[in-house]
């Protein structure tokens, strides 16, 4: 089978303009078409059916894309595993100023030469990260399944690092002047977590956190962004929230905000790395490292049950999913 009509294929389906797919292919329309055709023509169905605006795929182009996805992109991982100055490693973070973020960047400082590209994928559900895995759209992504047995057989999850959580509140608030918490202390306390999204990894982290803990985690309203949630902290004296130790926040000095952690037990956001099982890019083994070589959480520590755990030496079966809530 052709993989440049395979390629051509892909792109016009993820598009649905052909001369638009031809532009990114370096080819003429008149190419894409009869490649399309050709391949048409090998599997004996019609992949296509053109519009006023373009093209659709058909039930069958459909069942076909995410196959001739996984072709491309597999071909294109071979072909930059050994070819020089191939695409830039793409990975995946669930914001810019996340914890993920950070440690990325903390890895490119001492890896200046690592051709990296740090992507967010807007998205809530972790399936569509799977899947944009499988394809080979992203090369990995700092994202969690919480049910670890629904992923694919090409698509992996091994244990990144645990993020310790702080509690963030005004300078009104009645907790603002502790050094330290432990989760006791935060029940009764409202903790407003806007924009927590149904599926999503966090949905499930804080359904436990509140279940094992009693907490009262608020999740009300929709989230009209992080400088909305500072400026709220700020005026309250009765609204907290929960942040990532390594996550940056900027606010104006005025605000005084004060990040307190939580101690005994440490109560910790655990994050994954998804990657393909099979060719994955060269870049990645640098950065697994230094995942690895990241300093232990001190003292009791909990985190959900469906929490990968470090892995133990080479041995990739170590993505497995851990026991019930650990306090330790």
């Amino acid at each position: 089978m052709n993989t440049e009509a395979l390629r051509s294929f892909v792109r016009a389906a993820e598009i649905g303009q052909l001369q638009q797919a031809a532009d990114e292919l370096g080819v003429t329309q008149q190419a894409v078409s009869k490649r399309i055709a050709a391949l048409e023509r090998e599997l004996g169905v019609r992949l296509f059916t053109r519009t006023a605006r373009g093209v659709e795929l058909t039930l069958d182009g459909q069942a076909f894309l995410p196959h001739a996805r996984s072709i491309v992109a597999g071909m294109e991982r071979a072909i930059g595993a050994v070819r020089p100055g191939s695409r830039a490693l793409r990975i995946d973070v669930l914001g810019l100023r996340s914890a993920q973020a950070v440690v990325l960047h903390d890895y490119w400082r001492s890896h200046p030469e690592t051709d990296l590209d740090v992507v967010t994928l807007r998205v809530d559900d972790p399936r569509v990260v799977v899947a944009a895995v499988e394809a080979g759209d992203i090369d990995a992504s700092f994202r969690t399944v919480t049910a670890p047995d629904a992923l694919p057989p090409d698509v992996r999850m091994i244990h990144a690092f645990a993020s310790p959580l702080e509690l963030l509140v005004g300078p009104g608030h009645p907790l603002a002047a502790a050094r330290s918490l432990t989760p006791p202390q935060l029940r009764r306390h409202r903790i407003w977590v806007p924009g927590i999204a149904p599926r999503s990894e966090w949905s499930d982290f804080y359904d436990q956190l509140a279940t094992d803990f009693d907490l009262r985690i608020d999740a009300a309203g929709p989230h009209f962004g992080d400088e909305v949630l500072l400026d709220t902290l700020a005026d309250s004296a009765d609204v907290a929230t929960l942040v990532g130790a390594r996550d940056r926040y900027i606010w104006p000095a005025g605000h005084d905000l004060r990040r307190i952690p939580v101690v005994n037990p440490t109560l910790a956001y655990p994050l994954s790395l998804l990657l393909p099982r099979t060719n994955p890019h060269p870049g990645l083994r640098g950065i697994i490292t230094h995942l690895e070589s990241l300093p232990v959480l001190p003292g009791p520590v909990w985190l959900p049950p469906w929490a990968t755990t470090p892995r133990r030496g080479a041995d990739d079966s170590a993505d497995a999913r851990g026991s019930p809530p650990r306090q330790g």
